[in-house]
């Protein structure tokens, strides 16, 4: 199978002397193409700190991050974000959506950032407004939508563009039981008909068994 992300040996440090405090030790994980990936540990384990490594949005560290097969480590910014836009989803706890823009409008956000063609993505964008239930609610602005609609409308965003990988910091940390098994049952969805690679973090083992593999980091360091 294909390695769509490779953390080879990566550490991550922050404060000097003894206010250091080692983030991360170590670690190296592989995710393969299709995989939906839980990535598992409490409040302070560096679970977090490693999806925003592997997301480029912070890039200090020691140690070797690779996206299809493209090393991250020591990238030029302008190339990081090329990357970003092309290879990478983001979707997080927080839904990062412009309030003054309706829900069509914030999911073809990022296309127009780009530079692309945005009648090319017509087909795509009906298709993920059905996907994520959303069709209906294409007109309307975030304000109007409840906690689940918003972060469905941050999912469509991270998925219009088709990355390599969505990397999902607690996606459903501020949503409710109901709305977050739909969530989760979204997420199965588009991993299985769309092909997307997944890395989930969470601290919720009921959400990492969605994924198709859990790994844990306790400390920094992966355990298990």
């Amino acid at each position: 199978m294909e390695t769509v992300l490779k953390v080879d040996n990566v550490s991550k440090t922050f404060g000097t002397g003894e206010a250091m405090n080692r983030v991360l030790d170590h670690v190296s994980i592989e995710i393969q193409r299709g995989e939906f990936a839980s990535l598992m540990g409490a409040s302070g384990s560096g679970k977090s700190t490693l999806l925003y490594l592997c997301g480029g949005l912070d890039t200090d560290y020691e140690g070797d991050i690779y996206i299809c097969g493209q090393k991250m480590t020591g990238m030029k910014e302008s190339e990081m974000s090329a990357l970003r836009l092309s290879k990478i989803g983001f979707i997080f706890q927080f839904y990062n959506l412009i309030q003054n823009l309706t829900v069509e409008d914030n999911i073809l956000l990022p296309i127009k950032m780009a530079g692309k063609n945005v009648p090319n993505y017509q087909d795509k964008l009906e298709e993920i407004l059905e996907i994520t239930g959303l069709t209906e609610k294409r007109n309307h602005k975030p304000s109007q939508l409840s906690g689940g609609q918003q972060q469905r409308v941050s999912i469509a965003r991270a998925v219009l563009s088709e990355p390599e990988i969505l990397l999902a910091d607690e996606p459903t940390g501020n949503l409710d039981s109901k709305s977050t098994t739909e969530i989760m049952e979204l997420f199965k969805r588009i991993n299985e008909e769309k092909g997307i690679t997944f890395l989930q973090v969470t601290h919720s083992m009921e959400t990492a068994e969605y994924g198709s593999r859990i790994i844990r980091l306790d400390s920094g360091k992966l355990v298990g």
